[in-house]
């Protein structure tokens, strides 16, 4: 299925039925009065994110989207048949915006999360509800109200723990084939890979995090050179960034440290907040240069990256993938609970809970002050 990022769409809702004007008309019962019943309801558009999707490609092509309309009221007080709602299931990960004022209207992030789009015009009022003392046959009714319309842009952000960033065929894909079980395409010439592919590591029992391969930067991305940048949108999810960079081989033609250095620019083009993620340099292919070779360009990056962690790996063999996985799984889960811990503290109801235990504090002192107070004038 061909991968796609975002789509333009418009959703309608639906329009409410009319009210009616209408009377009794029945044998022996005089005088029967209004019994015009009301329109139904206009059904709405919502969105649901749904994990099974990966793609925004059926939006891609399917542009418009309508609710059902509300049925007309009809006499003897029946009301019209609600029209029913529209649900477009979306890939978790979704941000909806709306075209016309540039706000987000949802960002879909769990398996579920339901967001009203637009909503139904409500049925009108038939006769039955202008009766009164003075007015004994109303032959007034009201129009259904018309459904809301919006124009609305998707646009798909994956979810993931780690995002891989890097030159064409810096060895990304064949890393996230060495330690998930994501099959991306590998091949010896640039720009394999054409779209995000998620990987699931397992670093023991239950104990697993989610990487995401996008397609290679080069310098001038910003610019429109290569595939562009576009596909970094992907990353800004991310708690950390693996910066992978081919180190074969390391010469003035094609110096790795130079091109480390371009990728790192075009990130701050892009986003400043992205350029700020925490970025782990990987240097890739230790098995294509000798040892003492290896220990020179890790100094070398050490200089230039004084604050990141530099690791060395052989995606292809596999030499010291696993090491890398524990040490950001471990990171993974600190970050995870430095978060609950912070958001545990900025919970309104801990503040409330720690007021109370506060209050209990001084009224225990207050006590015990009472206590050794009486002790004292005995």
């Amino acid at each position: 299925m061909k991968f796609i990022d975002e789509a333009y769409i418009e959703v309608i809702a639906g329009n409410g039925g009319n009210g009616v004007v209408s009377f009794r008309r029945e044998k022996c019962i005089p005088f029967g009065g209004p019994d015009g019943g009301d329109g139904g309801n206009g059904g709405s558009v919502w969105a649901v994110a749904d994990e099974n999707i990966n793609t925004l490609i059926d939006f891609r092509f399917s542009k418009k989207h309508q609710a059902q309309h509300g049925e007309k009221g009809r006499g003897a007080q029946c009301y019209g048949k609600y029209g029913e709602d529209l649900t477009l299931r979306l890939p978790v990960g979704t941000l909806i915006v709306d075209t016309e004022t540039e706000n987000v209207i949802a960002d879909l992030v769990e398996e579920g999360q339901k967001v009203l789009l637009v909503k139904g015009g409500n049925g009108g009022w038939g006769n039955i509800h202008f009766k009164s003392s003075t007015n004994r046959a109303p032959k007034t009714a009201t129009k259904g109200q018309e459904g809301q319309l919006r124009n609305l842009y998707l646009e798909l952000k994956v979810l993931a723990d780690v995002g891989l960033l890097g030159m064409p065929n810096a060895g990304k894909s064949t890393f996230i084939r060495s330690i998930s079980n994501a099959k991306p395409k590998v091949a010896d010439y640039p720009f394999t890979t054409l779209h995000p592919n998620l990987g699931v590591v397992r670093v023991a029992h239950s104990k697993s995090f989610v990487v995401a391969d996008i397609p290679g930067l080069i310098e001038g991305a910003a610019d429109g050179a290569g595939l562009g940048h576009q596909f970094l949108k992907h990353l800004q999810r991310t708690n950390l960034l693996l910066h992978i960079i081919d180190i074969s081989p390391f010469n003035k033609e094609n110096n790795p440290l130079q091109e480390s250095k371009a990728i790192i620019e075009e990130l701050k083009k892009y986003d400043a907040e992205l350029y700020q993620k925490p970025r782990w340099i990987v240097l890739n292919k230790t098995d294509t240069v000798d040892e003492q070779e290896l220990q020179e360009i890790i100094e070398i990056f050490k200089q230039e990256y004084v604050n990141s962690k530099i690791y060395t790996i052989s995606a292809l063999n596999n030499e010291g993938c696993q090491n890398l996985c524990l040490d950001i799984y471990t990171y993974l889960e600190q970050q995870k609970n430095k978060d609950d811990e912070f958001n545990l503290k900025h919970d309104p109801r801990f503040k409330e809970e720690i007021k109370s235990n506060i209050a209990n504090e001084c009224i225990i002192e207050q006590d015990a002050r009472f206590i050794n107070f009486n002790e004292d004038n005995k």
